[in-house]
């Protein structure tokens, strides 16, 4: 039902695009397939995309990642922006990247 969804979306061709979630209920390599299509779809630079998104894995490509807390934006900037600024995104990143490594999940957040 999500893919279905976000192809409709896109099929709609909105200047505006706006993901809530959206790969939240998908399994990790349908989520990379989906993800690989925003991707794309974001390169061709037609479309304005906010995606909002507790997998930090969703947001790696991001022009730019605003970091929420209580409803307040304590960070702000390009992922590797976030990481060397070791604020709360870069604790957040590492871990889970440190849970998943030690569930043998890899690399994926």
């Amino acid at each position: 039902k999500q893919r279905i969804a976000i192809a409709r979306a896109i099929i709609r061709n909105p200047s505006i695009l706006l993901l809530d979630e959206a790969t939240s209920a998908l399994d990790p390599a349908a989520e990379r397939v989906v993800q690989e299509a925003l991707d794309k779809l974001v390169e061709q630079g037609k479309r304005t995309t906010i995606v909002i998104a507790h997998r930090l894995s969703t947001i790696v490509n991001a022009d730019v990642i605003c970091v929420v807390d209580k409803g307040t934006i304590i960070e702000r900037g390009t992922f590797d922006e976030l990481l060397a600024a070791n604020g709360a995104f870069a604790k957040q990143w590492a871990a889970r990247h440190r849970d998943g490594a030690a569930a043998g999940a890899g690399a994926s957040a």
